[in-house]
């Protein structure tokens, strides 16, 4: 991994003066009404208080327009470091620039930044890599399928490399000599939501498309989706169901028989991975400019380990 360091003499000696408690952190998240994010969001603020550091946390209402103003605000205000969950990863670009000619350390947490390989030295990402999410989930799928199948891809926001990353990781499984029976036969996005898993669904359902499972890049996707079929009263048993991120909700569908797949994220490291890295960026310390927290898959057999974690 990047490592870079950040201190002249000066800034050490003024670095070791600044006590974690005197540092306030601007987070920037992309919104509040998700699932997966309100556990990170969580995480962010239990790691902070346990730290006394003081958290200034935003909700950018899934706009662009808004989380870049927020981000502004922050820098007018002279916060020590700013967090950001990016609500359009095409947009970091212009956020780097911004905190940088402030001289205001910036982590991205869980969204993986446009400009991740070109980042400033004061700046860091933290995350999970999105090749092993859609990876694991689809290989699983492929197994419980016997390498044949239709398949439904309900997709992430097509403006969030995770979405775009998960969806391309679907089609690279498909493409593999096992798994080659598979056929994606319709996929549309549904913008990481679960209202909108459900409708998309229900169209599909109503269109009377056959498929054998639906893969969705998230849980609550993937959640809409069951709650589409078990709406007409489609049999379960018959068909597999996949989403990312092992959410409460999720192992609770998983619980009851429904859900067979999903990827562990683990959204508390991730949280407070990026509070340690804003105070040590704050601090003028070193870092890692990018560090990976893995995947894991989780099926009924080991859901019991992971019921409390999300």
């Amino acid at each position: 991994m990047k490592k870079f360091t950040l201190a002249t003499l000066g800034a050490c000696m003024l670095a070791g003066s600044v006590a974690a408690a005197e540092l306030n952190i601007g987070v920037a998240m992309s919104t509040f009404d998700d699932n997966f994010l309100t556990v990170l969001r969580t995480g962010m603020e239990q790691h902070a208080k346990d730290a006394d550091v003081s958290l200034q946390i935003e909700d950018g209402k899934n706009e662009v327009g808004t989380q870049l103003n927020q981000i502004q605000n922050f820098i007018a205000s002279g916060v020590d470091a700013i967090i950001v969950n990016p609500v359009d990863t095409d947009a970091t670009v212009a956020m780097s620039d911004d905190a940088a000619a402030a001289g205001i350390p910036l982590v991205y947490v869980n969204r993986q930044p446009i400009n991740v390989d070109m980042l400033p030295d004061n700046q860091a990402f933290i995350a999970s890599n999105e090749v092993d999410s859609g990876t694991l989930q689809t290989q699983e799928v492929c197994r419980l399928l016997g390498g044949k199948g239709k398949v439904l891809v309900l997709m992430g926001a097509l403006t969030d490399q995770a979405g775009i990353q998960r969806t391309k990781d679907i089609h690279d499984v498909i493409a593999t000599p096992e798994c080659s029976g598979m056929e994606v036969v319709a996929e549309e996005t549904a913008e990481w939501q679960r209202t909108k898993g459900n409708n998309i669904m229900t169209n599909w359902l109503s269109s009377g498309v056959e498929f054998d499972a639906v893969i969705a890049n998230n849980d609550e996707m993937a959640i809409g989706a069951i709650q589409a079929m078990k709406a007409v009263g489609t049999d379960m048993d018959r068909v597999v169901v996949a989403g990312i991120d092992a959410t409460q909700d999720a192992l609770q569908a998983m619980k009851a028989g429904d859900l067979d797949v999903t990827v562990f994220q683990d959204a508390a490291g991730q949280g407070s991975g990026a509070i340690d890295a804003a105070i040590k960026l704050a601090r003028n310390e070193d870092v890692d400019q990018k560090v990976w927290v893995p995947f894991k898959l989780v099926t009924p057999a080991n859901m019991a380990e992971y019921l409390k974690l999300n």
